[in-house]
């Protein structure tokens, strides 16, 4: 399939089910990857620092806030997509060391060719299982490690363990941070069980997310943050609060209180996430 552009949309199958990049009629040189219909990505190749999904920008507050303003890190992508949050580390943190770990290879191969990213020797992007990319890591190699994993629209069973936490923990610098993209719906009980997983090994955290998520009212996205050191929370909140679409930051003893007695969930127990509802999609404009 060539390069297509204007009004035409680009379609085709990969290895995870039938892609489809379409154009955004609003913004030009923007466009959405879907796959199996469910949006997946938004990517300005104009503007990369325009961010369409609501939880990609409180994924960027993170990144924005875990470090001075402009500094470059060592960032470990699970998960690529279209490459948004790549491209935004590019554009704000310039220098920073990116290597991206797609299981799709047929996917990278359409992005590559439909939505190039700029050529720059310190962003690699590998085809490759998110779980065999940390384990074939060095101990505290990344300032940050992003996941933002699914596979039918459900995050892999052997991405939500404590066994996998400890491994994003090795690879993490002493006070580097854990970024996730989590998708539940009431009662929360994957989500829950995230935070309690993850805090084994990286005990300081907060979670961002829509009012009525948190509440178990709807299905949608939450961003967990969670380090050895606290997490930025005042700015969060401040970000969070002034978004497109205000939100909410959970911590301290909120975080715990929404934790409750969820057990922490291990490799022998581990599931898929929870599955939207018929009809929905995970991610919001």
């Amino acid at each position: 399939m060539g390069r297509r552009r204007g009004a035409d949309r680009a379609v085709a199958q990969v290895d995870t089910g039938q892609a489809e990049l379409v154009p955004d009629p609003e913004r030009p040189g923007s466009w959405t990857l879907l796959l199996d219909g469910a949006p997946q990505s938004h990517v300005d190749l104009t503007d990369p620092t325009h961010l369409e999904f609501e939880y990609v920008r409180r994924l960027a507050a993170a990144i924005d806030l875990v470090a001075p303003a402009g500094a470059p890190l060592r960032v470990l992508h699970l998960g690529g997509g279209a490459l948004t949050l790549p491209r935004y580390v590019q554009v704000t943190r310039p220098g920073s060391t990116q290597r991206v770990s797609e299981v799709d290879g047929a996917l990278v191969e359409l992005v590559r060719r439909e939505l190039p990213w700029p050529a720059d020797p310190r962003l690699r992007v590998r085809v490759a299982d998110a779980r065999a990319t940390l384990t074939s890591s060095r101990d505290g190699s990344y300032d940050v490690v992003l996941a933002d994993v699914f596979a039918g629209a459900r995050t892999p069973a052997h991405l939500t363990s404590a066994e996998y936490a400890a491994e994003v923990a090795r690879v993490l610098r002493p006070d580097g941070c854990y970024l996730a993209n989590i998708a539940d719906g009431p009662p929360l009980r994957h989500a829950r069980g995230q935070v309690a997983t993850v805090r084994t090994v990286l005990p300081r955290a907060c979670v961002v997310g829509d009012a009525a998520v948190l509440r178990g009212r709807r299905y949608g996205n939450l961003v967990l943050v969670a380090s050895r050191v606290e997490p930025p929370v005042p700015e969060l909140t401040r970000r969070a609060a002034g978004d497109w679409f205000p939100g909410r930051v959970l911590a301290g003893a909120e975080l715990d209180r929404f934790v409750g007695g969820v057990p922490v969930v291990h490799d022998a127990d581990a599931t898929d996430s929870t599955p939207p509802p018929p009809g929905i999609f995970s991610v919001r404009r």
